[in-house]
């Protein structure tokens, strides 16, 4: 039986936090791939042996900024979804409080989107290094799709969480290109596409579109599993 993870000390909590605000500026100012270890651990002012005790790689700190944004992001929206059964306003808050919980690493993201971007790349949303995060995040839009009072058919229902995840895909990609004072062309989007999205779910329950939904939902299904 393997021996159970020891917690940090605070000395290991501050070296952990110094690595991690190390790599985000390094990523920021030289760019990921022109960043090293070495660079990130002298910055952090650790050993290159302690940075490789915290992270495995330069790949587990993006992996640990992608678990750290989730986590502000669960804090942000924890009152919206415990107040509010409007599926529009439960999308529409969930999907602004991704965006805006991710302001402050605006420039990061820029910096690394080519690699995580590139279908190869550990990183890549879609890859098998960042499942435990996306069904995390397919969890939640799961339970954000669950808590309102919108009659949704059941096959909708299983694929519309996915369904959402891939919208915040898109959502961040435009955040990422977006110069707009304030990202305000971001939130004019949400606001605009979350009401069609629930309209088109509306619609989607509707006799007549059955077929057309079965083949819309396995689309989905597809582009979820890289399978497309």
């Amino acid at each position: 039986m393997n021996a159970a993870v020891q917690p940090l000390t605070a000395r290991g909590e501050h070296s952990r936090a110094a690595i991690f605000d190390a790599a985000l500026a390094l990523f920021q100012e030289r760019g990921y791939e022109s960043t090293t270890m070495r660079a990130i651990a002298d910055r952090a002012g650790v050993s290159l042996g302690s940075s490789y005790h915290y992270f495995a790689s330069k790949e587990h700190l993006v992996l640990e900024f992608y678990s750290h944004t989730h986590q502000l992001h669960l804090a942000a929206i924890g009152p919206l979804l415990a107040r509010e059964r409007d599926l529009a306003a439960r999308v529409r808050g969930t999907v602004r409080a991704v965006v805006v919980t991710c302001e402050p690493f605006h420039d990061f993201a820029g910096a690394i989107f080519s690699t995580v971007a590139n279908p190869a790349s550990p990183l890549n949303p879609f890859g098998r290094e960042s499942k435990a995060l996306r069904d995390e995040v397919i969890g939640l839009y799961a339970e954000v799709v669950k808590g309102s009072d919108t009659r949704i058919a059941p096959d909708i229902m299983s694929e519309l969480p996915t369904l959402l995840w891939l919208y915040q895909m898109g959502i961040l990609y435009f955040w990422i290109w977006d110069r707009s004072p304030g990202r305000l062309r971001t939130l004019a989007l949400i606001d605009e596409t979350t009401e069609l999205i629930v309209r088109l779910v509306g619609l989607a329950n509707l006799p007549v579109l059955r077929g057309s939904r079965k083949s819309a939902l396995r689309l989905v299904r597809s582009i979820a599993e890289g399978q497309f």
